[in-house]
């Protein structure tokens, strides 16, 4: 971690989402945006664009390819998020305590939705919290709301052996009261969902988000932009579509023709989503089969399927959505600041010229997106 000047930094650039002419922004010592200049400080920046630190609003840190991995490596994905211009991560489940990671002043702010809630046999092996009987999930729901930060997370659908394609996990009444239930404990709900089925359920039961939602209709999509449900695609993990499909046709072939469809159409349900007024935000899915350190991918592919802003999707829209401040006086200085304006030169994304986390400077790692 780079020091933090006592007098604090000085930033002069085009600061987003507002635009227009360059400004001055000042950082003080404390590491948070001052309402007035500061005499002494150091300039770090005399022209550029200046974010406020991206998001990435589905991501599981403590999540990999195998499982659960140690809170060292937990650290190390933070990290590699960090040095791509993420600074707020919505943790959307994960299995291990990732609290100590808080704590830091170095990574990126993390939002916990502790443990994902499923069903035996119906998410993947050794990551969520597996209910025998549905109707626990009312009192499970409260639990894991205490235990995270605001979100709580469901599986919403996932492959059913015996019927050899997606189907729901939970019955549409255990869904009324048990996101009742997180509401109560001042926490917001969102699922995991891949198909239509268990969309209805959900949507009706007054959930928050949806996460994927690659079976949405236009019906359900009116739904969600009346009752404000937010979406979070993950298109950059949909692309594993194809390939979970391979895996399983000789013995799920019903299954793996509906993954290939979803796939087919996912970019153009996220296109009519945004057109209809549903609040769209960037999630990479990261951990478990995608590599962190990948918003801007998920940027570029939100951009692509007609997401109007799709860089406010993984910056100032998603902070305030989740209740985080922008780059204002008193806020903690996280930014990220780019040599050429991101919103007409996407591929500037890839090359920030400086990052403050909480005001102080971080050394991007060789290599780093």
């Amino acid at each position: 971690m780079s020091d933090l000047p006592a007098a604090g930094w000085h930033l002069r650039g085009v600061v987003l989402p507002d635009g227009g002419d360059p400004t001055d922004l000042y950082v003080d010592g404390s590491g948070r945006v001052s309402d007035e200049p500061l005499t002494g400080s150091e300039t770090l920046v005399d022209g550029g664009w200046i974010v406020p630190g991206l998001v990435d609003a589905h991501c599981h840190v403590g999540l990999g390819p195998e499982g659960p991995v140690s809170l060292d490596e937990a650290e190390d994905q933070a990290r590699t998020d960090r040095d791509a211009g993420t600074l707020l991560i919505r943790d959307c489940g994960s299995p291990i305590d990732t609290t100590p990671l808080q704590t830091r002043d170095d990574l990126p702010e993390l939002v916990r939705a502790a443990r994902h809630l499923a069903r035996p046999k119906r998410y993947i092996r050794g990551i969520a919290v597996e209910l025998d009987d549905p109707r626990l999930l009312v009192d499970e729901i409260r639990t894991q709301a205490r235990a995270g930060d605001g979100w709580v997370k469901l599986v919403g659908d996932w492959i059913d052996r015996d019927a050899g394609d997606l189907a729901p996990l939970w019955p549409d009444d255990v869904l009324a009261e048990a996101i009742a239930a997180a509401h109560d404990e001042g926490a917001r709900v969102t699922a995991h969902v891949f198909g239509t089925d268990a969309l209805h359920g959900l949507i009706g039961a007054g959930i928050d988000c949806i996460e994927h939602g690659t079976g949405l209709t236009d019906e359900l999509i009116a739904e969600m932009a009346r009752r404000g449900t937010a979406l979070v695609p993950t298109l950059i993990n949909v692309e594993t579509f194809p390939g979970i499909a391979d895996g399983a046709a000789e013995k799920f072939p019903t299954y793996a023709a509906h993954m290939r469809a979803l796939h087919a159409s996912a970019r153009d349900v996220v296109g009519r989503a945004a057109e209809a007024g549903v609040a769209v935000y960037a999630g990479t899915d990261a951990g478990g089969g995608i590599a962190h350190g990948r918003i801007v991918d998920e940027i570029a592919a939100l951009a692509d399927a007609g997401v109007p802003d799709a860089l406010g999707a993984a910056s100032w829209a998603a902070r305030r959505w989740l209740g985080r401040p922008l780059l204002t006086p008193g806020a903690p200085a996280s930014l990220v600041v780019y040599g050429a304006d991101p919103r007409s030169d996407p591929a500037s994304l890839r090359r920030p010229s400086a990052v403050l986390v909480r005001g102080r400077r971080v050394a991007r790692r060789a290599g780093a997106a």
